[in-house]
């Protein structure tokens, strides 16, 4: 398959948009590419085997409870990669993105657990994953000393350097790879200034929420965030102009030509640009609405999460959670644009579905364990802010899209009323010039029999 796509479909139902993507692909299929769903099923069936015959059993009763659960889990893995329906992306290997499904499945169904638990049987639970949890985690505000420059201090520099920790290159990696999800700066800027917003508005419940004024609006929002954002933008270009050449592997004469295909196996099968145009139409400016929320939300549920089951940020749960939701919210992102953009698609994808679920049983975990933390009273100024940004969206979503349909549909009844108003006085026309030809026709007829 050779030539540019533009604005043309290609084998996996995408478009593209914007730059003439130059594409090349041999067709090679190796033995890399196969399912090898008979492999699989051998292997796991031998492993089966060996446990049933070869192997005493524990007398443990939580020790085979929790290798049972394992066991249970690997063979739907092995199930999910070599079965389930391929998503949008094909790099490195389609196996690879099977594999986020199935976890996701795993972590949605782990999640519903939780909602059916209370709050201490819920710590208990995160004490089998690590004996070290199940303990309250300290409050910390970052928000006492908000001087740039503290002349009671031995080092007056020493708020700001407080604040340079290993979140500053987590914002920024995070950021940069936001922008690669989106595929859209605009979009991701504006979800930084709303998520410095949010924390801003809920930092009388969340300690952790609480930041000077400064590190908000400079060292997030304009430093890191910025800077991250600025990263991607590098990346989408390069992206965007880069040829996509696939060619089999021992098709390639030299090492040097070898080595460099492994690792173009990393990046994308080709590019497709996203342009979400919210204002094109009010079901775009709903839908991007909607993804935006959806995003703040989950980015909100990281720290409730952390609060209410008491894991520590450091802790590899947190980043196993994030490194979930960063992959699954790839393909999801991919899906809602396809599914807004593509008029052939007429399903929202299988990712985008269960990161839904994911995001919102999260929220519902946090409504239902810490349910006093979130009806803490608001404060006033925060209730303001919120209620002129929420008027404001509405009265632009009604000025911008509803009162123009408004103004056609009224111009059609405008319209119809007077075509129908000159269709009865066309009648009323002819029927009176009727009248007046039958009056004369009969007039005539009478002088007629007169004479």
């Amino acid at each position: 398959m050779v030539g540019t796509m533009n604005g043309n479909r290609n084998r996996n139902g995408d478009s593209r948009q914007g730059h003439p993507v130059k594409f090349y692909d041999d067709g090679t299929n190796t033995f890399f590419w196969r399912a090898h769903t008979l492999t699989v099923l051998f292997l796991i069936i031998c492993a089966l085997v060996y446990v049933t015959l070869f192997e005493d059993t524990v007398a443990d009763t939580s020790y085979n409870t929790k290798r049972g659960l394992v066991a249970c889990l690997i063979v739907f893995l092995c199930f999910g990669v070599t079965q389930a329906k391929d998503g949008p992306f094909t790099r490195p290997h389609p196996a690879l993105w099977r594999f986020v499904l199935c976890i996701t499945v795993v972590y949605e169904l782990a999640l519903i657990f939780i909602l059916f638990q209370t709050p201490d049987d819920a710590r208990s639970l995160m004490v089998q994953f690590d004996d070290d949890l199940g303990v309250p985690l300290p409050e910390i505000s970052y928000g006492d000393n908000c001087r740039l420059y503290d002349t009671n201090h031995s080092d007056p520099f020493h708020n700001i350097w407080d604040k340079c920790d290993v979140f500053i290159p987590a914002h920024i990696f995070g950021w940069f790879a936001k922008t690669l999800m989106l595929r859209d700066p605009w979009f991701c800027f504006v979800l930084s200034v709303l998520f410095e917003l949010s924390e801003y508005s809920f930092e009388h419940q969340l300690p952790n929420f609480s930041e000077c004024w400064w590190d908000h609006w400079i060292l997030d929002l304009v430093v890191c965030n910025g800077f991250g954002i600025y990263l991607g933008m590098l990346a989408l270009h390069h992206l965007e102009l880069k040829t996509y050449e696939w060619r089999g592997l021992w098709s390639i004469p030299t090492y040097k030509g070898k080595m460099r295909r492994l690792v173009a196996q990393f990046s994308p099968y080709f590019w497709t640009e996203f342009h979400w145009r919210p204002t094109e139409s009010l079901k775009r400016w709903l839908a991007v609405s909607g993804i935006a929320l959806m995003t703040l939300i989950a980015e909100l549920n990281s720290f409730y999460l952390k609060f209410n089951l008491w894991l520590p940020p450091p802790h590899y749960l947190n980043i196993v959670r994030l490194l979930v939701l960063a992959f699954c919210g790839a393909v999801a992102y991919k899906e809602c644009y396809q599914y807004l953009d593509d008029k052939n698609c007429t399903k929202l994808g299988q990712q985008a579905w269960l990161t839904a679920m994911i995001i919102v049983t999260e929220f519902l975990i946090i409504i239902k364990f810490d349910s006093d933390t979130l009806l803490l009273p608001v404060p006033s100024h925060v209730l303001v802010m919120w209620a002129v940004g929420l008027l404001a969206y509405a009265s632009f979503t009604a000025w911008y899209f509803i009162l123009p349909s408004l103004k056609i549909v009224h111009r059609g009844k405008r319209c119809r009323n007077g075509d129908a108003k000159d269709r009865n006085a066309n009648l009323t026309q002819k029927a009176r010039a009727k009248q007046k030809n039958d009056h004369g026709d009969g007039n005539v007829h009478r002088r007629q029999n007169k004479n």
